[in-house]
């Protein structure tokens, strides 16, 4: 049976595609509304469906029930395939631009005769679109924008949908007879937030038979190059795979080289040359008899051979990691188990999958000892923001379920709340005084000048109610640009209010960037860690921004969620 996930984002879509054919907006949103019911819904799916009680469910009618019903028996529904049909392909690659609606793009297809991307981006460069009634330069230029980073954003992928693809291959890869190592290497294994491609490395004295396994047509849909000891394939996912088998003795050297960034390599390369010796992917060679060559066992020992405290991979980028080394003051990086709870999390109320008892079992099932719920605010219509009175009701709500000590989990009240444009809150003080924290974030007119943005930010911070900053520049990976806020300013203002910055763990946000962070901590920046959960599943983003937090040089103490519960609600009032 299909699960009510997949069942609601079926439904989701045919809203997206009626808007795309231009159908009544009662009927759109019914199919956005009966989305929503069923992930709210805290039974089995198959026995309300079973009882025949899906009627019963607020939002659903007759004719999204048996829809429903037809797709979690048959994993079909001939009603979404023949909508989808009916839709010219060009409109459906036309959404999927950053910044084009269903509107826009039904009115560029039917007025200029778009076909194609092609045909879009001519329009777009000889300034027809700018002369069409409704759209202007400003709308024609943020079109160009979107087709280039569209073009830019081939053949790249989150870290992780590519950790997705690569993990079980490294598992067979490992349980492959002859295979005496095998790792992941290049980007992925330093946690880059988009990666090119995915890199093997194999220690092996029996190369053949592994190198066959790993370019047969069932793993790939296409052999790019076969070697003895080297191959790439193009998989099913369109992501290239390279796999480099080496001896088993080389396999430390080949691991440290293939892993480090260009930058980082030049270093070490640096620092052998330094102590007699030349370092390459096959190890370290003597430049004269009377250097005596170093023995190692593993990366830590390689990086002491060259006098320097141990790099984990993620800090291997040559930005101070080798400087640090050498005088032993590399700290001790943040790891998932130091979490012991999350803030930035939704529910069905707003615009997430699973209902609040949903979201605690799950947390209670991490073993979290507190989460935290921040539904949209009721400016976030698009979200389904709360409205003061619905806020209000989930504080309840979750006072009861704390008072009744249901789940062994505390649950603390909170709000994801929109930065207006003006930099005001969308909810009066009033309101966000009866809750036990304040997440503020932008969602509208992203597009302001750099002066305004930040002001816009660092007015919200500067509000006594404000808990922390969320996802600082919006940013969507290979999807949607930063905004232009003064980043540095956005910190300065953070710290110097006692605000935390957010590290958004959505693996299309990653934000506030890694890039920052170091010198953000050293100053006094703190930290939460959050997921940005919309389904019990995506709770476990947290674990990619401890990824993020580790490149970022943040340790336990950066961190505001690694503290125990008594601390945190201690910090909180």
């Amino acid at each position: 049976m299909t699960d009510k996930q997949e069942i609601a984002q079926i439904l989701e879509e045919m809203g997206s595609l009626l808007e795309l054919k231009g159908e009544n907006p009662f009927r759109i949103r019914a199919y956005q509304n009966g989305a929503r019911a069923l992930l709210n819904l805290d039974e089995e799916l198959s026995k309300v469906i079973e009882e025949d009680r899906l009627t019963d469910v607020e939002g659903i009618g007759d004719h999204l029930a048996k829809s429903i019903t037809t797709l979690a028996k048959t994993g079909r529904l001939p009603e979404y395939e023949k909508l989808k049909k009916s839709i010219p392909p060009i409109l459906l690659e036309m959404i999927e631009l950053q910044g084009l609606g269903p509107k826009t793009a039904k009115a560029l297809y039917q007025k200029l005769k778009i076909k194609s991307i092609s045909d879009l981006k001519k329009a777009a460069t000889e300034g027809k679109i700018a002369k069409l009634k409704g759209f202007g330069a400003k709308t024609e230029k943020n079109i160009l924008k979107a087709i280039e980073d569209q073009k830019t954003h081939q053949n790249q992928y989150l870290w992780f949908d590519a950790m997705e693809i690569a993990a079980p291959i490294l598992k067979e890869l490992k349980e492959l007879k002859g295979v005496k190592q095998a790792e992941i290497c290049g980007s992925l294994r330093r946690k880059m937030e988009i990666v090119g491609d995915l890199d093997f490395l194999v220690g092996s004295d029996e190369p053949k038979p592994i190198m066959d396994w790993f370019t047969s047509k069932k793993r790939g849909a296409s052999i790019i190059a076969k070697g003895a000891t080297k191959g790439s394939i193009r998989l099913h996912s369109g992501i290239q795979a390279d796999l480099r088998i080496v001896p088993t003795d080389q396999f430390l050297y080949a691991l440290i080289y293939f892993t480090g960034s260009k930058e980082h390599n030049i270093a070490l390369r640096s620092l052998s040359l330094k102590k007699g010796f030349s370092l390459s992917e096959y190890g370290f060679e003597a430049k004269d008899k009377k250097s005596v060559m170093p023995k190692m066992k593993d990366e830590k020992g390689f990086y002491r051979s060259l006098s320097l405290s141990y790099i984990p991979p993620e800090l291997r980028e040559n930005l101070g990691e080798i400087e640090a080394a050498a005088k032993g003051k590399i700290p001790k990086l943040i790891e998932e188990g130091d979490i012991r709870g999350s803030f930035h999390n939704h529910t069905a109320e707003s615009d997430g999958r699973n209902s609040l008892q949903q979201m605690i079992h799950e947390a209670e099932r991490l073993k979290w000892e507190y989460l935290g719920i921040s539904d949209h605010s009721k400016s976030s219509v698009q979200a389904g923001g709360l409205s003061e009175e619905k806020l209000l009701e989930q504080v309840e709500i979750i006072k009861k379920i704390n008072r009744a000590k249901q789940f062994k989990t505390h649950v603390f009240t909170g709000t994801e709340c929109d930065i207006l444009p003006n930099g005001s809150l969308d909810y009066s003080d009033e309101i966000l005084k009866q809750l036990d924290f304040v997440i503020v974030s932008i969602h509208s007119s992203l597009r302001q000048d750099e002066k305004t943005i930040t002001k816009r930010i660092i007015k919200a911070l500067e509000h006594p109610l404000t808990t922390m900053l969320a996802h600082l520049t919006s940013r969507l990976l290979l999807k949607r640009a930063p905004s232009l806020a003064n980043i540095n300013k956005i910190i300065d203002a953070a710290i110097a209010n006692k605000k935390i910055v957010e590290i958004n763990g959505s693996p299309m946000r990653l934000d506030m960037d890694w890039r920052y962070w170091r010198k953000a901590a050293e100053k006094g920046l703190l930290c939460s860690i959050n997921p940005d959960a919309h389904s019990v599943e995506q709770l476990q983003f947290v674990n990619t921004g401890v990824n993020i937090a580790r490149k970022g040089w943040l340790t336990k103490a950066d961190v505001i969620n690694t503290l125990p519960l008594k601390e945190v609600s201690k910090f909180l009032n």
